[in-house]
């Protein structure tokens, strides 16, 4: 039977149980409408709409964070690389892991401390407020709607798969339909229902996880060695699947693709805007960094889960199946699932059903932090304070917040669209990339270097982020290969496909270059008052 046939068999068998798939996605979606509700009518002002009220204990963020960062490129894009690529896959779970010390380390307290709803406060709270807050909000808007478009890439695949839709036109109809979703979440939930919906759906992911794991480990009587052994014999690669260099060795590019991506990885995650807002949710900086703990905690659990998802999807089904029913491996874990279950059983099929949920769960979780960062930004650093020059009242600021989640969520929608055919974790770490290029540099520097002026941050943002982005377009991502965004254009003359290795280092230096010659003096003043807040708490929000 052809790998081809076997994975229409596979989506069929879905098919044959649609109802079953159908009430399970209705029961969460269901689920988490009423939880949004429930919150929007507890969401009074602007500190419930942005920050959830500052009510969340440590625990409750830690697991509202990991939520937020177990995202679709977790779930599905690297347990897609690893059964494909074998170790060099897992270095994606290493990157996203290692990257939390840096966020944990440099940016968690004195970000809760120094700000009160989103990055732009920490910039201008020492800088000149419109252009700093112009520049905070656009990098905000852009990082988030690069991760949006791997969240919307990865349900328009997981649902298709699910129902049997093979056509263009009812895979954009799905990633159209998470867009609508995510923009009732945030515009009737805010911060308060964005985040019960991320701790339900994190205690899903560890428990769907678990479950694989558990599944995957007994069919190999526990024994990881037989399992890698299996993993590397099916694959057709022999052992180097179990060693590096099977995605990033062949050559020097893809040497230096690799370094790209790991820095990228590590650096990004203290820039994502998304996981930055979730520090002033919590009512003091020792929460914030309690709050972390338990996040490294739980993704570590999780991402060592997602070396038995990948390999047992390589040691139990053959690579052309995984990518004849996606390019990029994204059904890799439902695949497993149904194959852990049984093709032909009504288990399988209930197992196909359970796991795709929780991960469409994942992505609706998700998309709402990212679209209330990126609405938030707008609202508070670009409306309020930039257009109304801080004269807005609470309520415009709200109504301009919902307004900008229907504006997200529409270019996300398009851009997703198009993006459905591309690995998500890949994705993701163009996010990583570019928040690492753009806000990272602006941010340390705000925090802990007294001579850093608003032309330095202006230079470090813009500078890291058309760097990012520009290097983004020409490079293989969207044109020049059959997996690429654009498969029969080619446009790129960058080689890498994650610009990490340049544009980081050029955000910095940036920031460097654009303080050393601007004329204005810095106001030291406000960077000793900014220095015993962000490491004392004392005045924080």
């Amino acid at each position: 039977m052809s790998p081809a046939t076997h994975t229409l068999l596979a989506a069929g068998e879905a098919s044959e149980h649609r109802t079953l798939i159908i009430t399970l996605f209705a029961v969460f979606v269901a689920a988490t409408l009423v939880i949004t509700v429930w919150a929007g009518r507890q969401t009074k002002d602007a500190a419930d709409f942005y920050a959830g009220g500052r009510q969340f204990t440590g625990f409750q963020n830690g697991l509202a964070v990991s939520g937020d960062y177990m995202s679709a490129a977790s779930f599905l894009g690297i347990a897609g690389a690893i059964a494909l690529f074998g170790y060099d896959g897992f270095l994606y779970s290493i990157g996203f892991l290692v990257a939390w010390l840096v966020a944990l380390l440099l940016v968690a307290e004195p970000l809760r401390n120094s700000g009160r709803y989103t990055m732009g406060d920490v910039l201008a709270y020492r800088m000149r407020q419109r252009p700093v807050r112009t520049a905070a909000g656009a990098s905000t808007i852009v990082v988030s709607i690069f991760y949006l478009l791997a969240q919307m890439a990865g349900a328009g695949v997981l649902v298709s798969l699910l129902l049997g839709i093979t056509s263009d036109a009812g895979k954009i109809g799905i990633v159209a339909l998470v867009g609508v979703l995510m923009i009732v979440y945030v515009t009737i939930g805010g911060m308060k229902g964005t985040t019960w919906v991320q701790m339900v759906k994190a205690v899903l992911l560890m428990l769907g996880a678990l479950l694989l794991t558990f599944l995957v480990l007994l069919k190999f009587d526990f024994n990881v060695s037989d399992l890698l052994g299996s993993a590397a014999h099916t694959s057709g690669k022999g052992s180097a699947f179990l060693e590096p260099g099977l995605k990033y060795g062949a050559t020097g590019t893809t040497k230096l693709d690799f370094l790209s991506l790991g820095i990228a990885l590590v650096l990004g995650t203290a820039g994502l805007p998304h996981i930055l807002i979730r520090f002033y949710t919590v009512p003091t900086a020792k929460a914030a960094r309690k709050s972390v703990i338990w996040a490294i905690g739980l993704i570590g659990a999780f991402y060592l889960m997602t070396l038995a998802l990948g390999f047992g999807a390589a040691a139990l089904i053959k690579p052309d199946e995984i990518i004849a029913s996606n390019k990029a491996g994204n059904t890799a874990a439902p695949l497993l699932a149904l194959h852990l279950g049984g093709v032909d059983s009504n288990w399988g099929a209930v197992l196909l059903a359970t796991i795709s949920a929780v991960a469409f769960a994942t992505i609706l979780a998700v998309v709402a932090g990212l679209t209330l960062a990126s609405s938030s930004s707008f609202a508070h650093d670009i409306y309020a304070n930039v257009i109304k020059k801080g004269e807005a009242t609470e309520k415009q600021e709200l109504r301009a917040a919902r307004w900008a989640t229907v504006g997200i969520g529409a270019v996300s929608i398009v851009l997703g669209a198009l993006a459905r055919d591309l690995n998500v974790a890949g994705l993701v770490a163009l996010a990583f990339a570019v928040a690492a290029s753009a806000n990272l540099p602006t941010l340390l520097y705000s925090l802990f270097w007294k001579r850093f002026t608003t032309s330095g941050a202006l230079w470090s943002i813009y500078g890291g982020l058309v760097t990012a982005v520009g290097l983004v377009l020409f490079s293989p991502v969207v044109s020049g290969k059959p997996t690429s965004m654009f498969p029969d254009a080619d446009f790129h003359w960058f080689p890498l496909e994650n610009p990490g290795i340049i544009s980081i280092p050029v955000g910095f230096l940036l920031g460097v270059v654009g303080t050393l010659l601007s004329k204005e003096t810095p106001d030291t003043g406000k960077y000793a008052e900014l220095e015993v807040r962000s490491l004392t708490g004392t005045g924080a929000h």
